[in-house]
């Protein structure tokens, strides 16, 4: 039987794995998180696609995105990075990393950070049920409560756009078509478990 996906995947195995496995599978991982928002960010003003084919590269040089790691990227490893093909080569991106890696541990000595990004959907997943792609927005409210808050705490590349990408990939939303295969998988999931920040 032919699986039936998200029509934005295309056929690109790289994309199709991505979509098959990660996207919008609900995580309380801390690092997953982070992880996801730097990427998310990074994406700002390009295609999805660049970022996958990048990931691997990018956890080389960020540390692989380990907070504790990325407060310490400095000016050298910033030029360093804006020589390097295989990343995105944005400054304002790059340098953002170790502030937003800042920000991030600095919530996290307040409260575990998977408990502050679920709680704008009340702690579950919000089960929506597009038909098609036109369908799903571009933002919502709850992101865009969420991007104030990341602003207020110094967060930065996490604009409302990019929070709801962000809570699509990290399963905050389900926002899989109802004709796709893992629109109806991840709704019978259970809810994602508490798992601590690697360390």
């Amino acid at each position: 039987m032919v699986k039936v996906r998200c029509d934005w995947c295309g056929a690109e195995p790289i994309y199709v794995q991505y979509h098959d496995e990660e996207w919008g599978v609900p995580t309380r991982d801390a690092q997953a998180l982070f992880e996801l928002l730097m990427l998310e960010g990074m994406q700002a003003g390009l295609s999805w696609i660049t970022v996958l084919r990048k990931r691997a590269h990018m956890r080389e040089v960020f540390f692989e995105f380990e907070p504790a790691r990325l407060v310490d990227f400095g000016e050298s490893d910033v030029e360093a990075a804006l020589g390097d093909p295989g990343v995105i080569r944005h400054r304002g991106k790059i340098e953002g990393l170790a502030r937003n890696a800042r920000a991030f541990l600095e919530l996290e000595a307040e409260q575990p950070a998977a408990d502050f990004f679920w709680s704008f959907v009340g702690g579950t997943p919000i089960r929506n049920r597009w038909g098609r792609r036109t369908d799903v927005p571009a933002t919502t409210p709850a992101a865009a409560a969420m991007s104030k808050a990341l602003r207020g705490r110094g967060f930065t590349f996490v604009g409302p756009t990019i929070c709801y990408a962000f809570m699509q990939a990290a399963g905050l939303v389900n926002d899989h078509l109802v004709s796709c295969f893992r629109h109806a998988q991840i709704d019978r999931a259970p809810p994602p478990g508490v798992v601590r920040a690697r360390r």
